[in-house]
């Protein structure tokens, strides 16, 4: 999925553009992607208005209009933003918008159809919308070594599940994650509220430094991202962990080994970055806590021997639309709450 490098990148090339052009068609071939309005409102609110900017926040791109109206897109796992100076060829397979400008045509294609658009009237529901989904900008002054303590105190969830979090987070995903705690040298498994102060300086610093890395390779293509123009990015040929399972550690020859964290497949050295001790198991037994069903603390998986496998309780990991990638609905059977070396 796009993260926030690859949304960046995709904003800097588009925004020149765009940017004073008037939206001169908007064709949605796929109602699942602006529903639940329906495309006839979509474009009888956009058609004709001009672009007053094009920016990011997070992972999405936000096309602000004339008169204060803002379309806000997600990519989701496979979109592609595409841009076409002359409209004169047919879209490619899989295109689900068709927008016509006067310089030009930019398609949306998305071949599993897990993007969206939504319109949004006036910057007050565009800011309710945000405040319900997104955190901090990484890139921003306001993320500091401090800002992130203070989200992770007394946080027991997993480092790597909080920072997939978009709502403490905005734009980390998958990739950048994985990549940061390598570099802070933090298990993706520690609990987020147990770091030293220390190392909440070393991951703040490992976030902002992947994420530039991100931008200036013009983010990652491993599966679906092309840049506006088509072309890949090249973060991919500078990761250090990510999707290098088997391969020896840059820093200290130990092979890099493969977790699912979070649902979500997760690189790690553990010699570089320790494994948590998991905590002491109660003698006898145990008593539920009153008010509380299932609880935060890593637990071993039934029927596993060796303790190499982990689990988490299933109600501290809750799939919802802002947690990791920020899925579809239609992809939450994708998600899983367990922890599980491979």
């Amino acid at each position: 999925m796009p993260e926030l490098p690859e949304v960046e990148t995709i904003v800097r090339r588009l925004a020149p553009l765009v940017t004073g052009q008037r939206l001169q068609s908007f064709e949605v071939r796929d109602p699942r992607w602006c529903a639940p309005l329906a495309p006839q409102e979509l474009l009888d609110a956009v058609r004709g208005r001009r672009v007053d900017g094009l920016r990011r926040r997070g992972k999405y791109l936000v096309w602000d209009l004339e008169a204060d109206i803002h379309l806000v897109m997600h990519l989701r796992m496979t979109g592609t933003l595409l841009w076409h100076p002359a409209p004169a060829s047919p879209p490619p397979p899989h295109t689900r918008v068709v927008i016509g400008l006067g310089a030009g045509r930019m398609v949306f294609v998305d071949p599993r159809r897990f993007g969206t658009g939504t319109l949004l009237l006036g910057t007050p529901a565009l800011a309710a919308f945000f405040a319900l989904r997104l955190g901090v900008e990484p890139l921003q002054p306001a993320f500091t070594a401090a800002h992130l303590r203070g989200l992770a105190r007394g946080r027991r969830a997993p480092i790597k599940a909080f920072l997939l979090d978009q709502r403490n987070l905005a734009g980390v995903g998958n990739i950048y994650a994985d990549e940061a705690l390598f570099r802070a040298g933090v298990h993706p498994l520690r609990p987020a509220g147990s770091l030293r102060p220390s190392q909440y300086g070393l991951l703040r610093d490992a976030v902002v430094a992947v994420l530039r890395s991100g931008i200036d390779a013009r983010g990652a293509s491993i599966d679906d991202y092309r840049d506006p123009d088509g072309v890949r990015g090249s973060f991919q040929d500078r990761f250090l962990v990510h999707r290098r399972e088997g391969l020896p550690c840059p820093v200290c020859r130990r092979a890099v080994r493969k977790l699912v964290v979070a649902g979500r497949g997760t690189y790690v050295c553990e010699r570089c970055q320790p494994r948590p001790r998991p905590r002491p198991r109660p003698v006898g037994p145990a008593r539920p806590r009153a008010g509380r069903s299932g609880g935060e603390q890593l637990i071993q998986a039934p029927g596993v021997g060796g303790g190499d496998h982990l689990g988490v309780a299933a109600d501290q990991l809750l799939a919802h639309d802002d947690l990791g990638e920020g899925h579809h609905p239609g992809a939450l059977d994708e998600l899983g709450p367990s922890l599980r070396v491979h």
